[in-house]
């Protein structure tokens, strides 16, 4: 509410009207602003007036959210030092946003929270730390059970030419999803056009020590179904050179550099 209250008085203070309207509107939200401070500091003094410092039993000050503390330096959460649950009589335990009965884990609202929401952000680092290990441990798995199933490397003594291989062309206007040409409507002039070493330079300048998809990968040409055939076609070779590593994904491909890691 106390949000609410200062966006309120900011978006009334914007608006440029010389009106004794809006001036009187001003006053009478910052009287409730200032009511609501001194609410909030009544609501503590005798929230916190039956309980003790327990290192040295002297009055408590709240100085933050579910947190107190006293002039011997001690501070602490007093929800947990204090509060005990309903339903079991036990200690409550702090999670990211709330508090939960130590005994049955049902959620119990903090009597040392004034119109506030608890966010513990060491718990949410905590969780997250331990979500983007678990998240590094299955990718190694996943790389290590892709590395194992890998087969041999397939050495070229060739330069590659799609012709030489039956059926190519029409597996690639399937995979790209692409109609089926007739005998003569389009030749593939390997020799003027393919660069192999260009494509490779540019997958390899995109994908860094990262993984993407095939889909993802930028075009070097205007021809967009001639395109994807080369980078199809230079993957295929990186992947026998133990550069990148393939892996079906739906209906597309990831690619994953290996390099780096060989």
């Amino acid at each position: 509410m106390q949000s609410e209250l200062r966006g309120a008085t900011a978006l009334v203070q914007e608006i440029k009207v010389s009106s004794p309207l809006v001036s009187a509107v001003i006053r009478i939200l910052k009287r409730v602003d200032d009511f609501k401070k001194l609410a909030k500091e009544f609501y503590f003094d005798v929230i916190l007036s039956v309980h003790q410092c327990p290192r040295c039993g002297s009055r408590l000050e709240m100085t933050g959210k579910s947190e107190c503390s006293c002039v011997c330096g001690n501070i602490f959460d007093p929800t947990i030092a204090f509060q005990k649950s309903a339903c079991c009589g036990k200690h409550l335990v702090r999670k990211s946003q709330h508090y939960i009965c130590s005994g049955c884990g049902t959620n119990v609202p903090s009597t040392f929270l004034f119109d506030e929401k608890l966010f513990d952000k060491a718990y949410f680092r905590e969780m997250v730390k331990k979500s983007r290990s678990r998240a590094a441990k299955r990718r190694e798995e996943m790389k290590r059970l892709l590395a194992e199933s890998r087969s041999g490397a397939l050495v070229f003594a060739d330069e590659p030419c799609l012709e030489f291989i039956p059926g190519l062309i029409e597996d690639l206007d399937d995979f790209i999803g692409t109609e089926r040409l007739r005998p003569g409507d389009f030749a593939l002039d390997t020799n003027s056009s393919f660069k192999m070493d260009d494509y490779r330079e540019h997958i390899l300048r995109i994908l860094g020590c990262d993984s993407l998809l095939f889909s993802d990968i930028d075009t070097l040409i205007s021809d967009a179904r001639r395109d994807k055939i080369w980078r199809f076609v230079t993957l295929t070779f990186m992947q026998s050179a133990r550069e990148v590593m393939l892996t079906q994904y739906g209906n597309d491909l990831l690619v994953e550099r290996t390099s780096y890691e060989t």
